[in-house]
């Protein structure tokens, strides 16, 4: 029995004997052993069911009656300082705790909903490191223009993606590579994800006023070399990154949108003119994160030809890099997940990788946006420079057995 399963057992157990404070911490518990990034406790109409994401995915693990639901609600709501007596508004709160020999922080927020409340705590364990470039999924072409911006003085560099694709942990990884007792390294983040040694991280608290324009004009007079903000979120924040970018800093961040060349429509619709869009953005990152296939038990999957024609026509427009072996193109063959798993994985699949597309603001682009060219020709533009578009990357990891065709296609659609 492994220690997932043991963890379990005991989390069942609790639920028998009512104990809230174990039923706490084996949640918890379980969440770190099966490297879950959140916890769902949700209300249903007979019952509360508890549910962990795993790389990306939702899975249920257990239930209890709801007569112990106020007690979880209260002993979460206490352990995040959160109002006890409050539940008709959501909060938000944080849970700095011990498990094991691990120090665990969560961020913890409660939705009023029809039936209770519901809790979603996201797990941020502070022992795991922050993974270099390479193991996030970098590669090639891209490694090499991600690591050029970053070692910039000036300008800005912007990660773009939904929700849990990735972005902050892009943002940590590139802070760790430049991070040196040379550089003054500041960060404005709503929350702080990750502490780091040699970073000054400010927690923004919109509540009472302090945002990340307010932070990004402080973080100007406190002599930076790089700043890292959070996200850009409106016009106010941009127009501050812009003009810290023009002054000599480096400023990295994250902006909601689903490709690189999006990401400057989306600028461009923030009022931002054209000649200060170019002359201080440095590079743009699109991403997702696809599941690992697992290496002990992935299978070979049979491809049909019209599978085949389709993929040889994604590469129409793309140039072979350093590094890649483009002997892979001439037998291709593609893996699929072992559904059942095995002794080391859950279903298949085991970690995540991320899929990347990075558009470098060369000239060609440069003019492009000038001369107000939509967004589909400067994406052909960038692709004729040199860009490995999102659903390239993916299907190159697919080639090479990363991860399947299956994961690729269900996020980045076409």
């Amino acid at each position: 029995m492994s220690k997932s399963d043991i963890v379990l057992k005991k989390l069942k157990k609790m639920i028998i004997t009512g104990d809230v404070p174990g039923i706490l911490t084996s949640i918890m518990e379980l969440s770190l052993e099966r490297n879950a990034s959140d916890i769902h406790i949700e209300p249903r109409k007979n019952n509360i069911e508890i549910r962990l994401r795993v790389d990306g995915v939702l899975h249920h693990i257990v239930e209890y009656p709801t007569n112990l639901h106020s007690g979880i609600v209260s002993k979460t709501k206490l352990m995040a300082t959160l109002k006890i007596d409050e539940f008709r508004v959501p909060q938000d709160g944080r849970i700095t705790t011990w498990i094991g020999n691990k120090e665990v922080d969560l961020r913890v927020s409660t939705l009023p909903t029809i039936n209770a409340e519901k809790i979603v705590m996201r797990v941020l364990d502070k022992s795991k490191k922050v993974p270099s470039l390479e193991n996030l999924g970098f590669m090639g072409r891209n490694y090499k223009r991600f690591l050029h911006a970053i070692k910039q003085p000036n300008g800005i560099v912007l990660t773009s993606g939904p929700t849990g694709s990735g972005k902050t942990t892009t943002m940590y990884s590139a802070m760790a590579f430049v991070n040196s007792e040379e550089v003054n390294i500041l960060t404005l983040e709503d929350p702080v994800e990750n502490q780091m040694e040699g970073l000054n991280q400010s927690q923004m608290r919109p509540d009472i006023g302090y945002t990340f324009a307010d932070g990004l004009r402080t973080a100007l007079r406190q002599d930076p070399d790089i700043i890292m903000v959070g996200e850009i979120r409106d016009k106010e924040t941009i127009d501050i990154a812009i003009e810290a970018s023009l002054t000599g800093h480096l400023v990295l961040s994250t902006i909601h949108t689903n490709s690189a060349v999006e990401t400057i429509t989306r600028i461009i619709n923030m009022k931002v003119p054209d000649f200060l869009l170019t002359s201080s953005v440095n590079l743009i990152i699109a991403q997702r994160l696809a599941r690992r296939l697992c290496p002990n038990c992935k299978k070979q999957q049979i491809t049909s030809e019209r599978t085949l024609k389709a993929i040889k026509s994604v590469f129409t427009v793309f140039h072979p890099y350093e590094g890649l072996d483009m002997g892979i193109f001439k037998t291709p063959v593609f893996y699929e997940p072992n559904t059942e798993g095995c002794e080391q994985c859950d279903g298949g699949y085991k970690g995540r990788v991320g899929l990347y597309e990075v558009l470098d603001m060369s000239e060609p682009i440069k003019k492009a946006i000038l001369a107000e060219m939509p967004s589909l020709e400067i994406e052909k533009i960038a692709q004729k420079e040199g860009m490995v578009t999102l659903e390239q990357d993916g299907i190159i990891k697919a080639l090479k057995g990363v991860t399947s065709l299956e994961e690729i296609y269900k996020l980045v659609k076409k």
